[in-house]
């Protein structure tokens, strides 16, 4: 568990890096960015690495049907990720939240503390949604000022819908080649 937990705090760690010490971040220029994408691949493999290997502590046993809650949670997930990756005008919700990156993380999240009941996985999804609320909280502050942009035609939906549900298939399929089965039995 320990890993686990040194892995969050270096994930939250570096993304706050910025909004908490911008400053610091500054100084340190371009090669800035360079140590904070290497922090995070770190951070990654630690996360990764440290939920793998932690020990099945359970905190919750969650009921079955919320399997099926949090399947249709993630494909609200991929959609709203993948709605403020076209250039321009964007699809909904990108053009009403401003964060819809850190929207989508906040349902991931979410979705994933509704069927995982285990102390790691608390650990795990319960932070990053912490970290993602917290940005949002600090970019809003640090700048206020936010124009919605235009609005998304026919086929930005279109590649959403299949692009989101490409995304959703290919995750299940990893899920369950590790072994976590996302479907109820």
């Amino acid at each position: 568990m320990t890993i686990l937990i040194l892995g969050l705090i270096l994930w939250v760690g570096a993304h706050l890096f910025k909004r908490l010490m911008p400053a610091k971040r500054a100084e340190l220029g371009t090669a800035g960015r360079g140590a904070v994408a290497l922090a995070l691949v770190v951070a990654l493999a630690l996360i990764i690495w440290g939920y793998r290997a932690a020990d099945f502590i359970p905190v919750w046993n969650p009921p079955a049907f919320l399997t099926h809650l949090n399947n249709l949670l993630m494909v609200l997930a991929f959609w709203v990720f993948g709605s403020s990756a076209a250039k321009g005008a964007k699809a909904w919700p990108a053009y009403k939240t401003r964060h819809p990156q850190l929207l989508a993380v906040k349902i991931w999240a979410t979705a994933h503390l509704l069927v995982n009941g285990d102390l790691a996985s608390i650990l795990l999804f319960g932070t990053m949604l912490g970290w993602a609320v917290s940005e949002v909280i600090l970019i809003n502050r640090a700048e206020p000022g936010w124009t919605p942009p235009p609005r998304a035609g026919r086929p930005t939906y279109i590649r959403l819908i299949v692009i989101s549900t490409i995304m959703f298939v290919l995750v299940a399929g990893i899920h369950t080649w590790l072994g976590v089965i996302p479907f109820p039995n």
